[in-house]
């Protein structure tokens, strides 16, 4: 029950937020149906065949994901080690690592030229056809990304089971089959339907990593049909069509999901084991840890490794690296920044109303990214800019932070809207008894105490749009485009030292962002309790 106090500004101000947005997901949406009802001719687009493929490899992903999920955490919640809280780390920032770093990796290792076939070819004289292209690739890349982010999911869920419980299996001697059975997976169960959605939509909506290993049409998905049908064919009808089909399919999925138990995106330290197994599950723990932080890690490490060794010197020596680093820097920063005014308008709002009409109101609108993906939101409001016959020059640049804002509400809204849940719960009384509301609440009751999810929700804002490729690609120019794009285009123009160099600095901006941000935000939202 929440005991803060009446605060009708708030509630007002995350009222006519929300009106906005969802309003302007409305002009979006009514600029693809004109265009849908006012384009003449036909497409020779088979959706039937996309709609199946783009099933195929979100399908696959989300089961496979789900269960590399599950015993990783399981490994992971048993074991202690030493630098169990990088590795523990290293998997949550799985969410924000960009999809086409981890694509490029695997390139790195299973290339044509890669390294399994450098060192194949140097001893046995034998050479690999590349499983980096084609279905294979994809799923091995969404199972890397969305794998590590289940098992960090998963390990909060672990976590969290009451030590009262763990004694009485440990008092009852349970072996470690039986305690997973009657401890774990009851802890786990639960959120696999919500997780398998979210995994299922990512799978769906991917953009970088299909159009990069997807190796032809044959295993094209919607979102890069979309993309080529309005960036290379200008088949407006064809990408309408694609679009509507796509926002159809996710609504479906996200009412499906709705009825399941939220994911928690805000994650505390994950706590030491304190109940060990014995030594044959132990060994196999160990053996489930070594080889997801082998698959995970190795991609990562061979783009580092590529990056520095190739063309790095190179890059940096290149006018146009610079203005894409300013470029991308300055839209993540911008990007960040509005995404946390409005996700604080928003869940500052919605923690101060009472009423479960009112708030399921007010989060609603900020949830059109999952129905409404990257490329389908890019290729509104690219309808937009056409129609009302703006400059390109002057519109890209506020679209694509626009469009980076709405891609991380959901998460910002999901990292922060649960901790202010709580101040409200447990804090409502006293700021009631103090008399204090507006920023005098903020400022020194609730900003200190949400420091680090703060931290958090711009890191993730931040990492999400200095990684995203799906808005910037429609959008972008010679004079205007971001490192992934400029990466892409490298890869295109067949200068891979070029692209690896870009994707190594990419990689460390995004993970030195997600680790850094958090703790900074934090020691200055204690820095006045001090």
């Amino acid at each position: 029950m929440l005991t803060l106090p009446h605060r009708p500004l708030r509630i007002m101000g995350a009222s006519v937020l929300a009106l906005a947005i969802a309003a302007l997901i409305a002009v979006l949406l009514a600029a693809i149906l004109a265009a849908a009802d006012n384009a003449g001719g036909t497409s020779r687009i088979d959706i039937a065949h996309l709609l199946r493929m783009t099933a195929l490899q979100a399908g696959p992903t989300t089961l496979l994901s789900l269960s590399v999920g599950v015993a990783l955490a399981w490994a992971l919640n048993r074991l202690r080690f030493f630098g169990r809280d990088v590795v523990v780390g290293l998997f949550a920032a799985a969410i924000v690592t960009p999809g086409m770093v981890v694509a490029f990796g695997l390139l790195s290792i299973w290339g044509r030229n890669g390294w399994i076939n450098q060192v194949s070819n140097a001893l046995f004289g034998v050479t690999f056809e590349s499983p980096a292209y084609g279905l294979g690739g994809i799923l091995l890349a969404h199972v890397i990304l969305d794998g590590a982010f289940a098992a960090r999911i998963l390990l909060a869920r672990l976590d969290a089971v009451p030590a009262s419980r763990l004694k009485v299996g440990q008092s009852l001697a349970l072996s470690a089959s039986q305690r997973f059975r009657l401890i774990d997976w009851p802890a786990m169960r639960g959120s696999l339907p919500g997780l398998g959605s979210i995994i299922f939509l990512l799978a769906f909506t991917s953009f970088p990593i299909v159009l990069l290993l997807g190796g032809g049409p044959a295993n094209q998905t919607l979102e890069v049909a979309i993309f080529t049908a309005v960036r290379l064919d200008f088949d407006l009808v064809g990408a309408v069509r694609l679009a509507l089909t796509q926002i159809g399919v996710c609504a479906v999925v996200i009412l499906l999901a709705s009825a399941f138990t939220p994911v928690p995106s805000a994650l505390s330290r994950s706590s030491q084991p304190t109940w060990r197994d014995g030594p044959g599950a132990r060994a196999l723990q160990t053996l489930v840890l070594v080889l997801a932080t082998l698959g995970f890690a190795l991609p990562l490490l061979s783009v580092l490794y590529d990056g520095i060794v190739g063309g790095l010197l190179r890059v940096l020596g290149q006018e146009t690296f610079w203005r894409a680093t300013a470029t991308s820097i300055a839209i993540g920063t911008a990007s960040a920044l509005l995404t946390l005014a409005l996700a604080l308008v928003l869940a500052l709002g919605r923690g101060a109303a009472a009423n479960g009409g009112l708030r399921l109101g007010l989060g609603v609108p900020v949830y059109a990214y999952l129905a409404v993906p990257a490329v389908v939101l890019s290729l509104g409001f690219f309808l937009v800019v056409r129609n009302l016959g703006l400059k390109h020059s002057i519109a890209a640049p506020m679209v694509v932070v626009f469009a980076n804002v709405l891609l991380a509400l959901p998460f910002a809204i999901a990292t922060v809207g649960p901790p202010i849940d709580a101040i409200a719960r447990t804090r409502g009384k006293l700021i009631r008894s103090l008399g204090i509301s507006g920023w005098v609440q903020f400022a020194a009751i609730e900003y200190p105490l949400l420091g680090r999810d703060i931290g958090l929700m711009l890191a993730l804002a931040f990492c999400f749009s200095l990684g995203d490729l799906g808005v910037i690609a429609l959008f972008g120019t010679q004079d205007f485009q971001t490192l992934p794009l400029m990466m892409y285009r490298a890869l295109g123009s067949y200068r891979n030292n070029d692209a690896a160099a870009i994707a190594a600095l990419l990689l460390i901006f995004t993970i030195a962002a997600f680790v850094g941000l958090p703790r900074l935000i934090e020691r200055i939202a204690h820095a006045p309790r001090r």
